[in-house]
């Protein structure tokens, strides 16, 4: 099974909006490869998280064992999940099961936690850029508390539930990993 089982990609689409609306996050859904399902982006006014993603060695080196590391945490737990990066960013991960079987993860990154601070040095080498460059796009990040991203998983999960009991496939058992209840 995947994703697009589930829902067709605009509604996916829909969705990633719904979660950047409501947090700030640019958000995404990926799946069981780490591999975006659609080509949704918001940075809203980060200057930064775009300047690692569009550079190869940021994507290889920052943001994609993140999310490597991240989504297998998540899988292993079957709960969500909101850790820095390597470079001090903020990202949250939210497993996609149906059947215990993992399909992908929904949820976003680019936002700092409260009183957090990218890690300039780190992000300078890595991309190769001066760090006073990096420490002005940090500049550009809006924070989030620990409770706001404990909030966020929390309306994925339940948005992930809902999707999850409208599939139209008889077979499957989404007995959430949220309570006991089946349906």
């Amino acid at each position: 099974m995947k994703l697009t089982d589930l829902l067709p990609i605009d509604k996916w689409i829909e969705f990633e909006k719904e979660i950047t609306e409501k947090s700030g996050l640019n958000a995404g859904i990926y799946d069981i490869d780490g591999i975006r399902i659609t080509g949704y982006k918001n940075w809203q006014e980060n200057e930064l998280c775009p300047a690692i993603n569009n550079n190869k060695k940021g994507q290889t080196f920052i943001c994609a064992p993140a999310h490597q590391n991240l989504s297998l945490m998540a899988s292993n737990t079957k709960k969500g999940i909101a850790e820095e990066c390597d470079a001090g960013i903020v990202k949250v991960v939210v497993p996609i099961f149906a059947n215990d079987e993992f399909l992908g993860t929904a949820g976003g990154c680019g936002l700092l936690f409260e009183g957090g601070e990218t890690e300039a040095f780190y992000i300078s080498k890595t991309l190769e850029i001066k760090e006073s460059e990096v420490e002005k796009m940090s500049s550009t990040l809006s924070t989030i508390s620990e409770k706001n991203a404990n909030a966020i998983i929390n309306f994925i999960e339940k948005k992930i539930a809902e999707i999850l009991n409208n599939a139209h496939e008889p077979n499957l058992d989404f007995s959430p990993r949220l309570g006991s209840n089946k349906y």
